[in-house]
């Protein structure tokens, strides 16, 4: 073999080795750990790099819930996430403290989602998750639909008030992420305190004419939802003439870029809207 052939072998050898380990730094091996994480890293990981999802990664309210098909659930525990070898584990809420610090011991990356009270919180937890998993341009990607949509129903409803309801009574006022919700879709939110709180159902009932922008009301079925206010015959009576939209769970229940999905919705009920 001549001298040429073998460095030729060489770099060869050296190119592919090199192209494997940017491979690997570039799309990692990724888990789940609740569903809210489910959401992220369906969407911006490759599918053959995800090793497990959480168990409620298929369920209705999931929102990437027909990507999850066939791909495997993992006990929230640090054997089985430990079994499936992943370089990434993703979490919002999932797991604790002492798991997170279990995996990182073993030399796994654990990247969090934040809490998001605005879109702003949204495109930085997209970011965050998509550089970890070495696809920046799938997470852009995602950020750009976010932003046309949130473009498209800028003002739609003209600073009409509008209430935020939940099947079990509770509303949502200033600071909240369903906050900016409204606002982006151009609702002035009538809740009548900040944060997340109950509302009496007289005050709904009898109070003054509002827009009701009905949240969760998909999973009216569930069995914690079985005796709230939102079976009480006498908000179903009133929800008829008086809901502006309803958003389905799965475009509330995580801080994603999906909100915006709920956006949209809201603004395309809006009378006039014109999405040219």
């Amino acid at each position: 073999m001549t001298v040429a052939r073998s460095a030729l072998l060489v770099l060869t050898a050296s190119a592919a080795w090199l192209c494997a380990a940017g491979a690997g730094f570039a799309a990692p091996r990724v888990a789940s750990i609740d569903q809210c994480a489910d959401q992220y890293v369906l969407a911006l990981s490759r599918r053959e790099n995800i090793v497990g999802l959480s168990y409620r990664a298929d369920d209705a309210d999931s929102y990437m819930r027909r990507q999850a098909a066939g791909l495997p659930q993992l006990r929230v525990t640090a054997e089985s996430l430990l079994i499936a070898r992943p370089a990434v584990v993703v979490r919002y809420w999932g797991g604790d403290t002492r798991l997170e610090t279990t995996l990182r011991r073993r030399g796994v990356t654990v990247v969090r989602i934040e809490d998001a009270e605005d879109f702003d919180g949204v495109r930085a937890n997209v970011r965050r998750v998509a550089a970890a998993l070495g696809e920046p341009a799938r997470g852009e990607a995602l950020i750009s639909r976010m932003d046309r949509q949130l473009a498209v129903s800028q003002g739609a409803w003209r600073g009409r008030p509008g209430l935020y309801l939940t099947p079990s009574g509770y509303t949502a006022g200033k600071g909240t992420f369903i906050d900016r919700i409204l606002a982006a879709a151009g609702l002035r939110n009538a809740a009548p305190q900040a944060g997340f709180a109950p509302v009496r159902l007289e005050e709904v009932v009898l109070g003054p004419p509002r827009g009701f922008v009905l949240g969760f009301f998909d999973r009216l079925s569930a069995a914690f939802e079985r005796w709230g206010m939102g079976r009480h015959r006498a908000l179903q009576k009133r929800l008829p003439e008086q809901t502006l939209a309803a958003l389905p769970a799965s475009v509330l229940s995580c801080p994603g870029w999906f909100a915006a999905d709920g956006v949209e919705t809201l603004a395309r009920a809006a009378p006039g809207f014109d999405d040219r």
